[in-house]
């Protein structure tokens, strides 16, 4: 094997980069749809979801029921039902805000202010956690409480 130096590792993505790009592409769809049902509030009546099957088959909700909601809830502003409906929008939108900004200072900077934030397996299994005991206490609410959300 042939070694390599310096000049090498800049012609390496890194898994942030994986990240940062379709980041961007995501950032600029939001900005898009907010001004298309800005200029048009009409046509939201266009997107409507099914139904869950699985709460239809089953009467339980499933570990992602209440993320549209949640979404819709944080677009028109309400904060804490938004969390209610389902928490792992808010902690996405979060980790998604904070990695945006650090790596695009990061980037601006040329890398000289390295405050880029970086891909850690945590924040996945943090998620992973926060779905499932979601799941639990909305079911235990729905099925023992009779609590629906």
């Amino acid at each position: 094997m042939g070694k390599t130096n310096q000049k090498d590792y800049k012609n390496i993505r890194s898994i942030e980069d994986c990240f940062y790009f379709p980041g961007c592409i995501l950032l600029l769809i939001q900005v898009l749809l907010w001004i298309l049902f800005s200029v048009n509030p009409g046509w939201k009546a266009f997107f409507r979801f099914p139904p869950c099957p699985f709460h239809l088959l089953t009467g339980c909700y499933c570990p992602g029921c209440g993320g549209t909601r949640a979404v819709t809830e944080l677009l028109n502003g309400h904060i804490l039902r938004s969390f209610c409906y389902h928490p792992i929008v808010l902690y996405g939108l979060a980790v998604y805000v904070c990695f945006m900004i650090t790596q695009t200072i990061e980037r601006i900077s040329r890398h000289t202010i390295p405050v880029g934030m970086r891909y850690r397996n945590i924040y996945v299994w943090a998620a992973a956690g926060i779905v499932m005991i979601n799941f639990v206490i909305k079911n235990i609410l729905h099925c023992y409480f009779g609590f629906i959300m």
